[in-house]
């Protein structure tokens, strides 16, 4: 005969169901900890690409050469008007 009497978890059994919660729920983060990291990274190199396709575009409309362009810069950083 079964018993009618409901079946509670002993303390082993609650903190091993804890820890495999706790253990997805970390995992749950990281994964989207890592998804986020690459979307970014992603992003960013879209970012680059796009200002060194416009500055090459600048550039040919200009007709500077990357020596002119490097000289700019470089004397743009020394007087401090970027960094």
């Amino acid at each position: 005969m079964k018993s009618n009497k409901p079946r509670y978890m002993d303390e082993r059994e609650k903190l091993r169901k804890f820890r495999e919660l706790d253990d997805a729920f970390s995992q749950a983060l990281r994964d989207l900890e890592g998804s986020s990291k690459r979307r970014q990274q992603e992003s960013d190199k879209d970012a680059r690409h796009q200002f060194e396709q416009r500055l090459h575009e600048l550039m040919d409309d200009f007709q500077q050469s990357d020596d002119s362009v490097r000289t700019l810069l470089l004397t743009l950083l020394e007087l401090g008007k970027i960094s």
